[in-house]
């Protein structure tokens, strides 16, 4: 298989896609959504819908979960996906970090379970997250969310697609009565400089609120900083080729495989409602000042 080449643009504003990768292997974007898919189905192994997961738990250095399935799903596609790309870097929420990566043209972005917490607790909302990045950019995306049979794929340039169909953001022209999906105080802070808007369901995984986005379910996204690569690279694509926009609050798009691959608040939308979106959160919100 060859790896896809990719052009990264320079701009910075959010009104086109910065990824094309007209070379893209097919026979690559098919092996990567098999592997998501065969990952996919043992994470299922362990989840149960509505209750506590069959998998062993335990807390990371830092507090936060993780379970026998993440590191499981993180061995599996560890080896499956440097089988396919032996001269591919590595990025992963369950894999300690080599910085060798960092000099490296090609980078897998891998998050095994993004939304540890509802798989642990048997919310629906959790996904397995994997891009490939070339020259720093996203050219290959798949997010796959098992308990929904949800597989959102996307390569450079050609469009992306949930369960093989087409998808495409939503076609609106205000921020007033978007639906949009995030941290309450986020919402509330767009509400009150934007004017109302509905405030979705909480989906706990990033990469699956985003990738909802794409797919036109949901209108508007905000991410609280101290978000990393893997939960953004793959659904950053998959919205991009569906006609949408993920950027810093100043509108600068996401900056993939640094030493320290952390990301401040972030806002997703589509590319038509951006700009607003943007400056709608950079407002200094006073009276008479809201963004329609």
């Amino acid at each position: 298989m060859n790896a896809p080449t990719a052009t990264a643009s320079n701009d910075v504003s959010g009104d086109v896609p910065r990824t094309a990768a007209p070379g893209a292997d097919d026979a690559l974007a098919a092996a990567l959504s098999a592997a998501a898919r065969e990952a996919g189905a043992m994470a299922l192994s362990f989840f149960r819908p509505g209750a506590r997961t069959s998998a062993r738990i335990w807390n990371k250095a830092g507090g936060s979960p993780v379970t026998e399935a993440d590191v499981s799903v993180d061995a599996f596609l560890k080896v499956r996906l440097s089988a396919l790309l032996p001269e591919a870097g590595w990025l992963s929420e369950e894999t300690a970090d080599n910085s060798d990566r960092i000099a490296r043209r090609l980078v897998w972005i891998v998050d095994p379970i993004d939304g540890t917490r509802a798989f642990l607790n048997g919310h629906p909302d959790w996904s397995i997250a994997v891009a490939l990045l070339v020259d720093g950019a996203p050219a290959l995306g798949v997010v796959h969310a098992p308990a929904h049979d949800a597989h959102y794929a996307a390569i450079g340039g050609r469009g992306a697609r949930l369960n093989g169909a087409s998808i495409a953001v939503a076609a609106r022209d205000t921020l007033v009565g978007a639906r949009v999906a995030g941290p309450k105080p986020m919402i509330e802070t767009l509400a009150r400089r934007a004017g109302p808007v509905e405030e979705a369901p909480k989906i706990p995984s990033l990469a699956l609120r985003i990738a909802r986005i794409a797919a036109g379910e949901v209108d508007v996204g905000l991410v609280s900083g101290n978000a990393r690569d893997w939960d953004l690279a793959a659904a950053d694509l998959v919205l991009a080729e569906a006609g949408g926009t993920l950027s810093d609050v100043a509108g600068r798009q996401p900056v993939y495989n640094r030493r320290d691959p952390v990301h401040g608040e972030l806002v997703a939308t589509s590319r038509g409602l951006h700009p607003r979106l943007v400056e709608a959160m950079t407002t200094d919100g006073r009276a008479g000042d809201a963004v329609r």
